[in-house]
């Protein structure tokens, strides 16, 4: 067990859980992103099944500023993340979206006007 501290709670250390707190832990710590602004494994409702989503960043007026999707590190990032995480993107009009097993990274920037996210060198930064 470890400690969440966002979620304030132990949490297993499952591989994809210890991607999910080293994700946390970068956006706090190399990135400066409030800690108050960020909400970790919950529910979000889409076409009448409930799914989970791994990390969100909220702007500070409440919108979403960036969906993060983990998988463990043996899981490869593949066409089906993107689409998972975009179907996500669909409830909740995130203007970033992150990927990543903890080896790989990938940041995309949403392009809403032409419905197709364009990928960026870096994680997004919430303070511009």
């Amino acid at each position: 067990m470890v400690f969440d501290e966002i979620r304030k709670k132990f949490v297993v250390l499952t591989p994809e859980e210890w991607v999910r707190l080293h994700v946390v832990q970068f956006l706090l710590k190399e990135h400066t992103y409030p800690k108050g602004l960020i909400n970790v494994e919950k529910q979000l409702k889409l076409n009448n099944t409930t799914k989970r989503y791994d990390v969100v960043v909220y702007n500070k007026d409440g919108s979403v500023f960036m969906i993060v999707e983990c998988k463990a590190p043996s899981v490869p990032i593949t066409q089906h993340t993107f689409d998972q995480i975009a179907r996500y993107n669909l409830a909740l009009d995130a203007q970033y979206l992150m990927v990543t097993n903890g080896l790989e990274h990938y940041f995309c920037q949403m392009d809403f006007e032409n419905r197709r996210y364009v990928f960026l060198k870096n994680v997004p930064n919430p303070n511009k």
